[in-house]
């Protein structure tokens, strides 16, 4: 008897954008371990031949002709080195019609599409329907809508298949393939993580597998590219809600789900590899927060040619954290850490610094600033803040004197409750050319640092983050006696308010009415819309929240909205 079941091997791939033949020689590679394992179909993310996102990259005309032939030339690859038996789903630009886009409200030819691949051809291509403009999406300034739905053939099974918002949007592709009578819908994916963002994917695949009654593919992207980090975690789903396969988040990772041919028992069974005992296992939030970051570091570091970097160790929280990240991400040979103290430095600030590169084994070093700050006040004279913040932009300057030197990535420490209301020097501390904390209040640094401690000590290795950065009082030690809580509300405060007001998109009128003082309010309202000059000139960082400052969050600098 004929056996139509289908071996899927989900290739969960981190790709470069740009990088056509590095991404097409991965495919290759992925595929070629697929067929090994015995797989009928390898599903491979969003626009995997080109990275995504893409940008502007689209309106350069030989991208868009190398993009458009990479899927043909692919195809012809695969066929050559044996591999063309393999149905291959994969992502790229797809060239458009001028002419077929005239009279319509967008300006964009090309499409953001799918090819399917098999016997050395492009056997069908899908159009995303739905171009997402929104937060970090601008996806309908860059490419064309498709229209009408695409089923493949796969030993006699019927694949239905999307791109990532087109599952997302209620009606369109999946309310016309859910007519199709279907044995499989995939959804190729380049979907970045927020906080949270898994639950609400497996809400969103149960809802569509029931809709179409039938198993459904997430395939996502991981990896990082720029301030996105995409987490993978990609996973198969039944139309009941039983999660059928699940990928791990954070790594490259080829899985493979099967199924079951048409007189196969029920598939509220795991059908899986033999070679994996279950589905893969998630961390918990605060898991997945710290691992975004250390991926988005160790991408950007990577993918821009840099496999070093430096920042300074105040003995604070938010260096501790930052320096554990950058440990984590590039090694601990990789990662130098810079003493920078000054006559209002604490003996307690520098020996928790020392401690701090001495649990990592960090490179470790001290330049002191106080001989500098003289030369300079010497020459200036400076008073109040203007003195302050000497210090800051000395420090700076010594951080990428080291950056220079060692070809080597600076690293800002700031967080995001410091960023929102703009306590941070410019050409100072919030100096460098990566922000890992930039998404990340300064409630969720202590939350994250207690996590990777805990983390440690269940590992059976020592805790890297001094306790005493954690418990002692936050302080930027620019003057005697000096405390975070002289300038702002204390951090709980503070940060509940600027979730309210960056997460939630709330105004004057809905803090108060949720209890917040109106002083509290007012005041952070203000610091917020003040620092956005401020904001503009600082470096990027991972996303993490539902609104990063710099993508998601697009107020204009010269405004005088305050409701």
């Amino acid at each position: 008897m004929f056996d139509n079941s289908i071996r899927f091997a989900m290739a969960q791939i981190d790709t470069f954008v740009g990088d056509i033949q590095g991404n097409s020689d991965k495919v290759v590679r992925y595929c070629a371990e697929a067929a090994h394992h015995g797989a009928d179909v390898v599903v491979f993310p969003e626009m995997s031949l080109t990275g995504y996102p893409i940008d502007d990259l689209t309106f350069r005309d030989s991208f868009r002709r190398a993009a458009s032939d990479a899927g043909r030339r692919l195809a012809s690859r695969l066929q050559d080195v044996g591999l063309g038996g393999l149905t291959v789903i994969v992502g790229t630009l797809g060239l458009g019609s001028a002419a077929a886009q005239k009279g319509k409200i967008w300006y964009a030819t090309d499409h953001n599409r799918l090819c399917a691949i098999r016997g050395g051809e492009i056997v069908a291509t899908y159009d995303k329907h739905f171009l997402p403009t929104y937060g970090v999406f601008d996806e309908l300034r860059l490419f064309a809508p498709g229209d009408g739905v695409t089923v493949l053939d796969v030993k006699g099974r019927r694949v239905g298949v999307a791109i990532c918002e087109d599952i997302w949007r209620d009606g369109g592709t999946v309310a016309k393939l859910a007519n199709e009578n279907l044995d499989m819908l995939v959804s190729i994916n380049g979907s970045p993580y927020n906080a949270g963002k898994m639950d609400t994917r497996y809400n969103l695949v149960r809802k569509r597998a029931m809709e179409c009654g039938a198993p459904m593919m997430y395939l996502n992207q991981v990896g990082a590219q720029d301030d996105l980090v995409f987490d993978g975690g990609s996973f198969v789903m039944s139309p009941d809600g039983t999660l059928l396969e699940q990928s791990p988040q954070y790594r490259e990772d080829l899985s493979y789900w099967t199924l079951p041919a048409t007189e196969s028992a029920s598939l509220d069974l795991k059908q899986i590899d033999d070679s994996r005992s279950d589905c893969a296992e998630l961390g918990c939030l605060d898991e997945q927060m710290y691992d975004t970051c250390v991926l988005g570091l160790r991408d950007y570091a990577r993918k821009n040619g840099l496999d070093k970097a430096v920042l300074g160790l105040s003995g604070g929280i938010d260096s501790a954290l930052t320096a554990t990240i950058a440990v984590d991400a590039l090694g601990a040979d990789n990662v130098w850490g810079i003493s920078m103290p000054s006559r209002f430095s604490s003996d307690g600030s520098k020996t928790d610094a020392e401690q701090l590169a001495s649990n990592l084994g960090c490179h470790y070093a001290t330049e002191p600033i106080d001989d500098l700050f003289d030369a300079f006040q010497k020459r200036l004279s400076l008073e109040g803040v203007a003195k302050e913040n000497l210090q800051a932009r000395i420090r700076g300057v010594i951080l990428m004197g080291y950056a220079n030197r060692g070809n080597m990535l600076a690293l800002d420490t700031t967080n995001k409750s410091e960023f929102a209301v703009g306590y941070f020097t410019l050409y100072g501390d919030a100096c460098g050319g990566y922000a890992p904390l930039s998404d990340i209040y300064k409630t969720q640094v202590y939350r994250l640092a207690k996590w990777r401690n805990d983390e440690a000590v269940r590992r059976g290795e020592t805790a890297p983050i001094p306790q005493n950065s954690i418990d002692k009082p936050a302080s930027a030690e620019l003057r005697e006696g000096q405390q975070d809580s002289d300038s702002l509300p204390p951090y709980d405060e503070l940060d509940a308010v600027l979730s309210a007001y960056i997460e939630d998109g709330d105004g004057r009128a809905d803090m108060l009415s949720d209890g917040f003082s109106q002083g509290t309010v007012d005041t952070v309202m203000r610091m917020v819309d003040r620092a956005e000059w401020k904001r503009r000139q600082a470096p990027q960082g991972p996303k993490v929240s539902s609104r990063a400052l710099k993508h998601d969050r697009r107020i204009p600098v010269s405004q005088h909205f305050q409701e």
